[in-house]
């Protein structure tokens, strides 16, 4: 089985790359599945309807998200409908929506990291328990873990070797050149990267972030504008045994 995930995509250019690659991409690669990260689609910062129903049409199958994914309040209703848009599991059990999606022979699960971010639920213990509980487990498991420290990340990623399909890192828009398949045969990689403009500082105008550094005055930033980069990375896992086979990073540029 042939997945693909997609790094964080930023706004307008980010949908706009997706509605451009991704069909060509599912044809050219013959890919089983697309999982996508659109915690920052709107606008550059969170997800609604309209635009999970635009990557939806593109040819993603699973939308996962992070810290951002409550910053359009009027995505929150659809989080427990029947589009298949995820946020963190290691959220407390009282919040909204669902931390995995169960598609045919495949589970996405999404969790967040806590160093250098919020004070949320062990990700690690809540995927534990996930792992525990399931009575119907699939033989692949894609984890999209969402979190700022390299270290956190690894540290993941070791921890469920041989217990999942993949661990994908997400949230700094930075790509990795660490992909690799661990020991137990789980696909791994720091940072998936983003899909956003390649003139920007993490997605965003590059002025803007500037000058709130420069002044320490927190305001409002705007997504950049330009040519775009899209990331991924396609995994390849076998079927039987859930094991991954290879990981393979993909990068194309927009105009």
């Amino acid at each position: 089985m042939l997945i693909l995930a997609v790094g964080d995509i930023i706004g307008r250019p980010g949908r706009e790359a997706m509605n451009r690659l991704l069909p060509n991409l599912r044809q050219q690669y013959g890919l089983d599945m697309v999982i996508a990260n659109a915690e920052n689609t709107a606008g550059g910062l969170g997800l609604t309807s309209t635009t999970a129903e635009e990557l939806f049409y593109a040819g993603v199958d699973v939308l996962t998200s992070g810290n951002h994914i409550w910053a359009q309040k009027e995505i929150i209703p659809y989080l427990d409908g029947e589009m298949p848009i995820l946020r963190p599991l290691n959220y407390p059990p009282e919040v909204p929506g669902r931390g995995y999606i169960i598609n045919g022979q495949v589970m996405v699960v999404n969790l967040i990291g806590r160093t250098f971010m919020s004070d949320l639920d062990c990700p690690f213990r809540a995927m534990d328990k996930l792992l525990a509980e399931l009575k119907r487990k699939p033989p692949i498991i894609v984890v999209d873990f969402h979190a700022e420290a390299t270290s956190e990340k690894m540290a993941m990623g070791r921890y469920l070797d041989g217990r999942v399909s993949a661990v994908l890192g997400t949230h700094t828009h930075v790509g990795t050149i660490d992909a690799q398949v661990f020991p137990q045969g789980t696909a791994y990689v720091t940072d998936i990267g983003m899909t956003g403009p390649i003139d920007s500082i993490i997605g965003d105008d590059t002025e803007e972030v500037i000058r709130r550094f420069l002044t320490a005055i927190p305001h409002r930033l705007s997504v950049g504008t330009g040519k775009t980069m899209f990331n991924a990375v396609m995994i390849k896992v076998a079927e039987d045994s859930g094991r991954a086979i290879s990981i393979e990073r993909i990068y194309r540029e927009v105009e």
